[in-house]
């Protein structure tokens, strides 16, 4: 369990020295990453009982920017084209994505989610975003979208200083940083 003050602080039993701000913001990321990581998993098994929670963040990358390249894809997450591919290859075998030619380039694959991949993806993506209603109820919608705002801005500076430039559009930051890409917990390169 974390030890913060109701204030969001650090409790005094740590080393002095140590800024406390950051250190309490290290604490708290840390929480919600591990919560994450639990969810992923989660969230995977309601898309489909087999689908390893790796793969989640490929669908909604999917959903969220349309059909892709596969080597779009390994850039975007981070992770090699033959990680990429058994992840694709298995979300393939499940009937949640296709591959298709490119119409641009006859030699290139795009990946799109299939009917199925994208029903059972969006009625587990809204069932999320249900849940986070319920739990931020007792939110002011002002500090969820503050919420949403700085870790967009976060997620946007990992970005920049890992030289990705694979920062979202405003609104749609789904994702805790580079080894959380996805959203909701879930990516190709962590789950």
């Amino acid at each position: 369990m974390h030890n913060t003050r109701p204030d969001g602080m650090a409790g005094t039993d740590e080393p002095s020295g140590v800024d406390q701000v950051f250190l309490s913001l290290e604490r708290e990321l840390a929480v919600f990453l591990r919560r994450a990581r639990a969810t992923s998993g989660e969230l995977a098994r309601a898309v489909h009982p087999e689908l390893e929670s790796a793969a989640y963040g490929l669908l909604v990358r999917l959903a969220d920017a349309g059909q892709q390249r596969a080597t779009d894809l390994a850039g975007y997450f981070g992770v090699g084209k033959a990680t990429m591919s058994r992840q694709l290859r298995a979300l393939e075998d499940l009937g949640l994505i296709a591959r298709e030619p490119d119409p641009a380039d006859g030699r290139a694959v795009l990946v799109r989610l299939t009917d199925e991949g994208h029903d059972r993806f969006s009625c587990v993506r809204n069932s999320r975003r249900a849940q986070y209603a319920r739990q931020l109820a007792s939110w002011d919608r002002r500090e969820v979208a503050e919420l949403a705002r700085l870790l967009h801005r976060l997620n946007g500076e990992q970005d920049a200083e890992e030289g990705c430039g694979a920062a979202p559009a405003a609104g749609k930051s789904d994702r805790a940083g580079r080894g959380d890409r996805g959203g909701d917990g879930g990516s190709a390169g962590n789950g």
